[in-house]
């Protein structure tokens, strides 16, 4: 089967790191323009020349802080193409357990992930359904089905962005528009360094062991590769993935425990 995304444009947020990188540079592969977005103009600049542009593609960038709905708001005034793909990704809220956090950690979370995404949904479906061709991909976590631990605020937000594609999916699927949710398992960024160090301090064990004890609950004996990610993103853009919305694509070598 043989991906092409030519003629579209995907805009890919949280795309100067990790997952949401892999992911804008899978899209471009694929034949698809790019528009990244992610708060640092610096790291965008960098992430602009490594996409691919041997099929005549034409890439750009925006900048807005997710921490910050209005302004994006405001960036997004100026977008005046019609966009087909839509990658929401933002970073995880901080760890630690729910009964800990104050309640404004999740009045922030609920903001730069679940309002950020709506308010790029509202802007973009417009023009989606005049071309009867939308793809809304929400890279969220394995938490939405399995809690994990020692994320608190979190899984409590993950849930409620899973739920909110869920209920968009049945609003927008006559237009020929998909809403569907990727749950990558541990995946080796900054952000499960990050994690693994944090699980470390709080066990009083060493990074190395705190990685082995995470290791040891993933049947593929490893973590994936942010490409692993982005390839099931690819996927679910393409048109070969139409039929397919409401769903959870769960990426994470066999570690979540339930269906």
């Amino acid at each position: 089967m043989q991906i092409y995304l030519g003629g579209k444009t995907a805009l890919v947020a949280g795309s100067t790191q990790g997952i949401g990188k892999a992911v804008a540079l899978e899209l471009a592969r694929a034949g698809a323009n790019i528009i990244l977005l992610a708060r640092d103009e610096s790291k965008l600049e960098q992430v602009l020349v490594e996409l691919d542009g041997s099929q005549n593609q034409r890439h750009r960038y925006l900048v807005a802080d997710f921490s910050e709905p209005a302004t994006l708001q405001k960036v997004l005034e100026h977008l005046q193409e019609n966009i087909h793909i839509l990658v929401n990704n933002t970073g995880g809220p901080a760890a630690g357990k729910a009964i800990d956090a104050e309640p404004q950690a999740f009045l922030q979370a609920f903001q730069a992930h679940l309002i950020c995404n709506q308010i790029l949904v509202q802007k973009l479906v417009a023009g989606m359904k005049q071309e009867n061709y939308g793809r809304i991909i929400n890279i969220i976590s394995t938490s939405v089905k399995q809690p994990l631990k020692n994320l608190g605020v979190s899984n409590t937000i993950r849930g409620a962005v899973a739920n909110w594609a869920k209920t968009l999916a049945t609003e927008l699927a006559p237009w020929g528009i998909t809403v569907n949710n990727v749950l990558p398992g541990a995946t080796w960024t900054a952000r499960l360094e990050s994690l693994i160090q944090k699980n470390a301090q709080n066990k009083g064990i060493s990074s190395e062991e705190a990685k082995q004890e995470m290791l040891a609950e993933i049947p593929a004996g490893r973590f994936a590769r942010a490409e692993e990610i982005a390839y099931g993103v690819v996927f679910l853009a393409s048109a070969q993935a139409a039929y397919i919305t409401g769903t959870n694509l769960v990426i994470d070598g066999g570690r979540t425990g339930c269906l």
